[in-house]
């Protein structure tokens, strides 16, 4: 297939895969260049609301995530010092109907391997493991993208390059070399347990702790077997990557001696292997294109997790992507496609830096102290679950 038909992606994450099915879907040859051997599971636990999870149907992969995803009853709002709820969100089927797309949680494993094999069985996207990565250069024809493919040395001719390759991404380091992420001041811990060995009962949905200058997330995956937790505190260790290892014993005394209730102690106790990860944030309305060369996801604006849209943002760039580089190659392929990639980033820059903002306002939110956490707390509590769930639905009704 000729290079004008051809995209590369850079990264091989949830938005890479899910940008190569969306490509693939109007008709484009997509290759994939993912520098590890095979994909493996990086994070645990992550959110899929409706913005999210209704590109995934889109694109076939409804009946396959609906057996892995666990749909939550409700966000339940803790008071960390109490033990007590403020306020409880109502999900579930009825989240849906008002949205028409589900509200998933998953194991981030289960929704990459799902990826994965719709992507192996597309026969216009060539997945191709053990291939970084190196330089790119440009020309009125398109994109010439190098990679190193394990010891050789090879190029690909396309269309465009898409960087999808993480908020330390290689791509964006050619693109936009001042341009890069900064350390938030957090880390966050995560790890996961198996529901029958919790000591009290498992969470039907999500609970989110918020207690002085730390909060915690908890919520159900793998079909409800296993409950992922997030715990974020603040900390100046900012080890690049997504997995360090962390000593229980640390995250457990910090929890008791911030005066946390029993049962978000027993929580954060029944979990014996914990990773951790320095949270970092791209500038709001992040870095997007250049020529034929364009970025998605973290690359392009990795955000702060507390507003759960870190993957729904990425899986929505995807689409948008599609449906824009699609536009532009009925039309004319030719020298239209960095007036498409242009379309695209400003079709994102807004809604991506409001996200950015909200997630960093809802982290201030959940540390607040002292009159201020009860003040907050009161608020909530003011204004019910439904005008609190309504204030989300700008971000769950979106639709590409």
């Amino acid at each position: 297939m000729p290079a004008s038909r051809t995209i590369v992606i850079a990264g091989a994450g949830i938005g890479g895969l899910t940008a190569s099915l969306a490509l693939a879907a109007r008709g484009f040859r997509v290759v994939v260049l993912e520098k590890t051997e095979r994909l493996e599971e990086a994070g645990a636990g992550l959110q899929l609301s409706p913005n999210a999870s209704r590109v995934l149907i889109d694109l076939g992969l409804g009946a396959r995530l609906a057996q892995r995803a666990v749909v939550p009853d409700a966000v339940t709002v803790m008071n960390a010092r109490s033990g007590r709820a403020t306020v409880r969100l109502p999900l579930g089927d009825s989240a849906a109907a008002r949205a028409g797309a589900p509200y998933w949680v998953i194991h981030r494993a289960d929704l990459q391997s799902a990826l994965e094999a719709e992507v192996k069985a597309h026969r216009s996207i060539d997945l191709q493991l053990g291939s970084a990565f190196e330089n790119l250069s440009s020309d009125s024809g398109g994109v010439t993208v190098g990679y190193r493919r394990r010891s050789e040395r090879r190029q690909q001719q396309a269309l465009a390059l898409i960087g999808a390759d993480g908020i330390w991404s290689t791509v964006r380091g050619q693109m936009f070399p001042s341009t890069q992420p900064r350390f938030s001041g957090l880390i966050a811990w995560r790890g996961t347990v198996d529901a029958r060995a919790l000591p009290q009962a498992a969470p039907l949905g999500v609970q989110l702790w918020m207690g002085p200058q730390a909060h915690l997330v908890v919520y159900p995956i793998s079909g409800g077997r296993r409950i992922n937790l997030v715990a974020i505190v603040s900390d100046d260790w900012h080890r690049e990557g997504w997995s360090a290892p962390g000593e229980a014993r640390e995250i457990r005394s910090r929890f008791e001696a911030a005066g946390w209730a029993t049962p978000a102690r027993k929580l954060i106790g029944a979990v014996d292997i914990w990773k951790r990860w320095a949270l970092f944030a791209m500038p709001d309305g992040g870095a997007w294109s250049a020529g034929t060369t364009a970025l998605l996801g973290d690359a392009s604006h990795g955000m702060l997790p507390f507003a759960a849209q870190g993957a729904g943002m990425a899986i929505e760039d995807a689409a948008v992507l599609a449906q824009c580089l699609g536009d532009s190659h009925r039309a004319d392929a030719g020298g239209s496609v960095p007036a498409a990639l242009q379309r695209y980033a400003q079709a994102r820059r807004a809604r991506v830096a409001k996200v950015q903002r909200l997630a960093r306002q809802n982290g201030k939110i959940y540390h607040l102290t002292g009159p201020m956490a009860l003040a907050r707390d009161l608020a909530m509590q003011a204004l019910g679950s439904q005008r609190l769930l309504a204030r989300q639905s700008w971000v769950y009704d979106w639709r590409p």
